[in-house]
């Protein structure tokens, strides 16, 4: 009787624990069903956005205003979604009347890089935490900017197509819809179109701004906005402009990238004692004009160029360049960037940095023709990916498993066609109200200060719209306001600027 009592017992367990077992299977297979972060997703969601309120002291005066994150479509000319665009939205909430209201419509570049870094280096209300000259701090964050463009214009940062949290949506659309320079400015024209009408913002001044390659897009869709959308700008910024289209031969790239040369050789002290013992902004002007009277026709020449004259130009340059004058004989008295990236400080085993010279970096060999890395990008990586995620994440709380795309997938690009300062010319011309300002850091080797004013000069090679465009320098490299002075004096010449540009009540758009 017992033996039998103990076989059911032990019957009794074994089917108890396949029924917990099938019950914890039942339960393990329904949670993999149910979404547990219902709110997370790792998918574009159209439409969606939070909206928080904030307030900042600028200037020693307060100001509040809401911040509204979100997506907006995309559309095709059947008016289907194909993407989805990231947006985040700051409106200052203390100013009643918004038709006098400025709106700032800010983009950066790469292309294939998100808004991220003048939202939070530049004019937004919060700004990465970074020591004074731009360099990584940890703990990693943001605090508030007190120098932030917010006290005079209201701001909306854009993610193009595949950089921030936007994305396609539509994958059977060829991504050459969306990946080119005149393809690119079609579709965002068209999306500004539609977040402007939907904010109500028509009858403000508006300024476009754009950094780095952003200034092509601004400079094209300065004009696409006017002629296919009868949207007439007040302003247009551009932050260390590219080429925007305009052709520079051989001779003459080689020619204008000098002074940028002069002044990382001045700011690394390799300069003779007499040049270096000189301020900046003054030793500059003699470099400049060198190289537009003796450098620029010497290059020319070529071949022809006799050994004495051959001699002393390369005595000059290397003077200016901080190089040797053998460095400078070999180059054919054209020195890439790549090598003098890797040259200038190559017996102190340091490389300089591609978009801002300022920033050292180390190699595995000091042997070679250029830097086996960009010191200063890795180091702005370094800082602002995490401010942004959790900004976005945390703060303004803005849900979704997307990764926020630093730099997105985006090639190839098609640059063929590339008229944007052209485009931007005509704008200028047909617009009475449009102004332009450019803004350069001095240590820039990317998108250098004298190719800047450069373009300047040959956008407009009459001279009949300079008094509509102005031209600011910096201390500093690409991103002149990671450097606090910079941040506050840059800021201010966009204030300036955007009040300068803005008419008084009445005053008819006519020549």
């Amino acid at each position: 009787m017992q033996k039998l009592l103990y076989t059911y017992l032990l019957l009794f367990i074994s089917l108890f624990t396949l029924a917990q077992k099938s019950l914890e299977d039942t339960v393990a297979k329904a949670a993999l069903k149910v979404d547990m972060h219902p709110n997370f997703k790792r998918e574009l969601s159209l439409e969606a956005k939070t909206e928080n309120k904030g307030e900042i002291n600028i200037k020693g005066q307060k100001v509040s205003y809401k911040v509204i994150t979100g997506t907006m479509p995309v559309w095709d000319d059947q008016g289907k979604a194909i993407a989805g665009l990231f947006y985040v939205y700051y409106e200052r909430t203390d100013v009643s009347n918004k038709t006098e209201r400025p709106l700032v419509i800010s983009f950066n570049g790469g292309p294939g890089t998100a808004s991220v870094w003048m939202h939070l280096g530049y004019t937004g209300p919060r700004k990465l935490k970074i020591d004074d000259e731009g360099y990584p701090i940890q703990p990693y964050g943001f605090d508030e900017n007190p120098q932030s463009i917010l006290d005079v214009a209201d701001i909306v940062y854009i993610d193009p197509v595949n950089t921030g949290f936007s994305r396609i949506l539509d994958k059977s659309v060829p991504t050459s819809k969306f990946f080119g320079v005149n393809a690119d400015i079609k579709y965002l024209a068209e999306w500004i179109n539609a977040f402007v009408a939907r904010q109500k913002r028509w009858a403000s001044p508006k300024f476009l701004i754009g950094e780095s390659y952003g200034t092509a897009r601004v400079a094209g869709l300065s004009l696409e906005l006017q002629n296919k959308h009868w949207m007439y700008l007040n302003g247009v910024i551009l932050v260390s402009p590219t080429d925007l289209g305009i052709e520079r031969g051989g001779n003459m790239s080689a020619a204008l990238r000098v002074p940028y040369m002069a002044a990382t050789a001045w700011y690394h002290k390799k300069l003779p004692v007499d040049l270096q013992s000189k301020d900046l902004t003054s030793y500059l002007p003699e470099v400049e004009e060198f190289t537009l009277t003796e450098l620029l026709p010497a290059i020319a020449q070529g071949g022809g160029l006799n050994k004495e004259k051959r001699a002393l130009m390369a005595k000059k340059l290397a003077r200016y360049t901080g190089l040797s004058e053998i460095a400078v004989m070999n180059q054919n008295l054209e020195i890439p960037l790549d090598f003098f990236w890797k040259e200038l400080l190559r017996n102190q085993g340091k490389t300089v940095g591609r978009l801002d010279s300022r920033y050292i970096g180390i190699d595995k060999k000091d042997a070679g023709d250029k830097p086996d890395y960009n010191s200063e990008l890795t180091s702005w990586e370094h800082s602002f990916t995490p401010a942004i995620n959790m900004y976005l994440r945390d703060e303004l709380g803005y849900k979704t498993d997307l990764p926020y795309y630093i730099f997105g997938p985006t090639f190839p690009w098609d640059r063929t066609n590339n008229h944007t300062g052209d485009d931007l010319r005509q704008a200028m011309m047909q617009n009475p109200y449009l102004h332009v300002l450019v803004q350069s850091g001095y240590y820039d080797g990317a998108c250098d200060y004298f190719n800047a004013k450069y373009n300047m000069w040959q956008m407009d090679p009459a001279g009949k719209i300079q008094d509509r465009m102005f031209w600011e320098g910096y201390r500093s490299g690409h991103m002149m306001y990671l450097r606090k002075e910079d941040l506050k004096t840059s800021n201010d010449h966009l204030r300036t600027f955007i009040k300068k540009s803005i008419p008084k009540h009445g005053t008819p758009a006519k020549f």
